[in-house]
């Protein structure tokens, strides 16, 4: 299974069942952020090819919605399976759209959004749709034709941590990937082609937010859109949104921190972090890149973060030893040089990395592994989310302090706990204003459900969580 499965010109768009040639659209350059050049086109879908979707999803929602759960286990098994028959193109396809490194998309973009639709089979299979209490009927109801925006920086992983559950409910969709990353929804939808799905129950429309995602976002015939983005487009769909009255689960952006107490393990705990905030180039929301510790350990803490940085093997995606690609596009490269600048320039103490690529890359969005010691909580790069390789190393001075500094921004999607203790660890997650908390590296777990407080969004996907997100309540009283 090779990459040349993969159409790098593409224009097509996937509605009511089959694939629609959109060649007179306008295109969008897909651009492999390691050649820096231009590896394809895909079609910029307009507001009439929404439209058409979501007039299918409404159609085929008539339908699918009565369907029985062991029809929606039976798709979501030929999905599933499919899915695994085919990881390796995803796989390239992955490496191409946003840099991963391929043996970081073997071992976790491919296998962890193959597990949402695992984790969702399970949930489906002892799920009760119907309850009664108190004389009460309890219904639980697919929620109707939902609209799909993911993000560039985990393609297929959040493609399947929405559709999967979506699915299970009896919803029918809408989806918009990135434009950024388009070739990880392509070759999905070839997967709920060949899986049977019925017409109008699955449909792709690519193209830009401007355009297809407030379309969606205002559509009056969705009934429910879930966005994976950053906190802006957040806002705004939430805005476009609440006109029609529809529900919006949102996983925006992140600024988490990692609390070390002083009696965790330094040794293993630093380097594990190190690790932990800039795996996938830092190109995750969830990235714990604040790393709190005793002030009396800063200097400990640093040469550990500084080896671990070291460590790092950043270069070629396609080269299986490397463990570190390029940033996955322009602007977010961008982003990063003029981030990390602003912290040198704020009085930030550069322990490793800086602007830059590193050293003997000539091209590519490559960002330095960057280590900023000294940090204090109003600077830019403690308050903002970066979404590149850069940890920011900040002193306390006592366990109140360290609370307070952890909750000190306006995101709260999840925090990291360290210590040896582990009823005191608990005791400090509770205090910790953050949707997940992972309390000395636990191994990710698709069943707990992930979502954020504040400002890193609304609604929680994941497990059984997921799956009633796409779900309402009825109450039936009476004979």
């Amino acid at each position: 299974m090779a990459v040349n499965h993969l159409r790098r010109d593409d224009t097509r768009l996937y509605i009511d069942g089959g694939w629609q040639d959109r060649a007179g659209a306008a295109s969008i350059a897909v651009v492999d952020p390691f050649s820096e050049e231009v590896i394809g086109h895909v079609a910029a879908g307009s507001s009439a090819d929404v439209d058409l979707a979501v007039a299918a999803a409404r159609r085929a929602f008539e339908t699918f919605s009565r369907s029985t759960v062991q029809d929606r286990l039976a798709l979501l098994g030929r999905i599933l399976a499919l899915l695994e028959e085919r990881a390796e193109w995803f796989a390239q396809a992955i490496v191409a759209e946003m840099g991963a490194p391929i043996a970081f998309a073997r071992s976790a973009h491919v296998p962890f959004g193959i597990a949402h639709v695992r984790t969702q089979m399970e949930v489906l299979a002892h799920y009760s749709f119907l309850s009664r209490k108190d004389g009460i009927a309890i219904s639980k109801e697919p929620i109707g034709v939902c609209a799909l925006i993911t993000p560039w920086n985990w393609p297929l992983y959040q493609i399947t941590a929405k559709v999967a559950p979506a699915i299970a409910a009896g919803c029918t969709v809408v989806l918009k990937p990135s434009e950024l990353s388009p070739y990880s929804a392509q070759l999905f939808a070839q997967v709920m082609h060949d899986a049977g799905t019925p017409a109008g129950v699955f449909n792709l429309v690519g193209g830009t937010g401007e355009v297809v995602g407030a379309a969606l976002a205002a559509h009056p015939d969705v009934d429910m859109i879930s966005i994976t983005g950053s906190t802006r487009a957040g806002v705004l769909v939430a805005q476009a949104a609440a006109v029609t009255v529809k529900r919006v689960v949102q996983e925006l952006g992140g600024k988490s921190p990692n609390l070390f107490l002083d009696d965790a393990d330094f040794e293993q705990g630093v380097a594990k972090g190190v690790l932990a905030g800039m795996r996938n180039a830092g190109q995750s929301c969830s990235a714990p890149t604040r790393m709190l510790v005793p002030a009396s350990r800063l200097a400990e803490v640093e040469a550990l973060a500084l080896a671990a940085a070291g460590g790092i093997a950043v270069g070629d995606p396609r080269d299986e030893k490397t463990s570190m690609g390029p940033i996955a596009n322009a602007a977010q490269y961008a982003r990063v040089q003029a981030l990390i600048a602003s912290g040198i320039e704020e009085g930030a103490r550069l322990v490793c990395g800086g602007p830059g690529r590193p050293a003997g890359l000539a091209h590519g969005f490559f960002a330095r592994p960057t280590v900023l010691s000294d940090v204090t909580p109003a600077m830019r790069v403690a308050r903002e989310e970066i979404f590149g390789p850069v940890l920011v190393l900040m002193p306390y001075q006592n366990e109140h302090e360290a609370i307070a500094m952890a909750n000190d921004t306006v995101y709260g999607l999840s925090a990291h706990v360290q210590s040896g203790d582990p009823g005191r660890a608990r005791r400090v997650a509770s205090r910790l204003r953050a949707g997940q908390v992972h309390i000395n590296y636990p191994a990710w777990n698709s069943r707990a459900p992930f979502g954020g407080y504040k400002r890193s969004g609304n609604g929680r996907e994941y497990g059984v969580h997921g799956l009633e997100e796409y779900l309402e309540t009825k109450a039936v009283l009476g004979d």
